[in-house]
């Protein structure tokens, strides 16, 4: 007879989540570089494993402040649906991410509780492995100059991630924080993983990391001001943000709006292969 059961992670069990996460990586950089933020700052937002018959890990949700990551290796249908409702009634959750498969089947299990989603976007989740392209330096790039901002630039950059999380991050309806989107940049800003295009000393582009795991980086943040689209510095600030995160010995993964057909060009442009659907549900 099988037994499910979800359960919260303990110290034994880290192992064993790790192995699951590295075995999923290329679908799941989102949530092993959740785990690894976890397991390196003591972090207490909990890990809930589903399990068959007390040993077998079959799943787990990874969740952190309001999001929550499902990584459910195939499973179509959510068991043990009581739990999901202590879940919901002891923590606020505003968004799941992953794989569309995966939050369709959560989804369904949300629906049966009466939660709905207030917004959904799909999206391609897209890989690279190595960079097969000669980039680009054409005329207009005698004028851009690409290096890593500093926090005395945080003042310049903070419009262009303003911009970047109103028209592609935020659902509708949601009320922006500039506060926060400072907090959030100046932390991205310290951690090195970022570059900007300079154009007579006006930065006018960016891209950063946006998460970490066992061997590969996802690249997210990328954005040009409107007034300086359509002169190829989005693919050349692309092809040398990646090139130089390839030569590190990692592959890189991003997830790009189905319906944004200029930024999927640039990606497939530069090598880039689409893996699966990608989903984001907000509640």
């Amino acid at each position: 007879m099988n037994e499910f059961r979800w359960h919260e992670m303990k110290n034994r069990d880290i192992p064993h989540v790790e192995n699951l996460l590295r075995d999923m990586e290329n679908d799941c950089v989102a949530a092993c570089g959740r785990f690894l933020i976890r397991e390196a700052s003591n972090s207490t937002d909990p890990v809930w494993l589903l399990s068959r018959n007390k040993e077998e890990l079959l799943a787990l949700l990874m969740s952190s402040r309001s999001t929550l990551i499902p990584v459910l290796c195939g499973i179509r249908e959510i068991p043990d649906t009581k739990f999901l409702k202590s879940f919901f009634r002891k923590k606020r959750i505003h968004s799941v991410q992953g794989l569309k498969d995966e939050v369709l089947v959560f989804e369904n299990a949300l629906e049966k509780m009466d939660i709905f989603t207030s917004d959904v976007f799909d999206y391609d989740l897209m890989s690279l492995d190595s960079l097969p392209l000669q980039k680009e330096r054409l005329s207009i790039f005698k004028n851009v100059v690409l290096r890593v901002p500093q926090p005395v630039d945080l003042d310049q950059i903070a419009p262009l991630q303003a911009a970047y999380e109103q028209e592609e991050v935020i659902p509708r309806g949601s009320v922006f924080s500039p506060a926060a989107s400072r907090i959030n940049l100046s932390k991205i800003i310290t951690g090195g993983k970022i570059l900007a295009a300079e154009i007579e000393g006006r930065i006018v582009g960016k891209i950063n990391i946006s998460a970490v795991s066992f061997t590969r980086y996802q690249v997210g943040g990328v954005y040009v001001h409107p007034d300086f689209r359509g002169k190829g510095i989005a693919r050349f600030m692309a092809a040398e943000f990646i090139t130089s995160l390839i030569n590190e010995g990692r592959g890189v993964t991003l997830f790009v709006k189905k319906n944004n057909a200029p930024a999927r060009r640039l990606y497939l442009g530069l090598g880039f292969k689409t893996r699966d659907d990608y989903r984001i549900a907000y509640y």
